[in-house]
């Protein structure tokens, strides 16, 4: 069977798997954007590490000794946001596996919704963030803003990919 006719089919194990493959895009891209956007938007002060510096730092201090070196960071900070915001683009085209049609709030409340669900809520609890009453409006501002973005992009891609799959347009060129 051809992938093209396979992804055209309703059925469960077509929509799950274009679902999945267009939300994992769609939060690869998701968070490309976001972190392009974070280079312009400050989203901590300057010498704040990020909670999955923390992470990492533990973790090669526990393997190697050392920490994470400052000119290795940007790098290593792409290595945990790569992977989790396909993860999330992941869950979130499972979710909409039979929605096809684009929709933006979805995209707004996918990106609020993490926000939420991380700077507010569990980076706090584990330690690894700031209580979101220590953090400014304009920092909470921010992180949510690109969040957002992020939802956004997730949606936009995550549509795209699912109607190019089902439809059999494997990103031909049009000419």
């Amino acid at each position: 069977m051809k992938s093209t006719s396979f992804f055209s089919q309703d059925n469960y194990i077509s929509s799950t798997s274009r679902g999945l493959i267009s939300g994992v895009i769609g939060g690869f891209a998701g968070t490309v954007v976001k972190s392009l956007v974070e280079r312009f938007l400050p989203v901590r002060k300057i010498n704040q590490r990020s909670a999955q510096i923390k992470v990492l730092d533990d973790i090669s201090t526990k393997l190697t000794g050392s920490p994470i070196s400052l000119e290795n960071e940007a790098l290593a900070e792409q290595f945990v946001n790569l992977p989790l915001g396909a993860s999330v683009g992941a869950a979130y085209g499972y979710g909409k596996r039979n929605k096809d049609a684009y929709n933006i709030s979805d995209g707004v409340i996918l990106g609020a919704s993490t926000w939420f669900s991380t700077h507010e809520t569990s980076l706090p609890l584990m330690g690894l963030d700031k209580k979101p009453t220590d953090v400014s409006v304009g920092t909470q501002a921010s992180e949510l803003l690109v969040h957002v973005l992020f939802g956004i992009t997730t949606e936009v891609v995550r549509s795209a990919v699912n109607e190019k799959l089902k439809n059999g347009n494997r990103f031909r060129s049009r000419s």
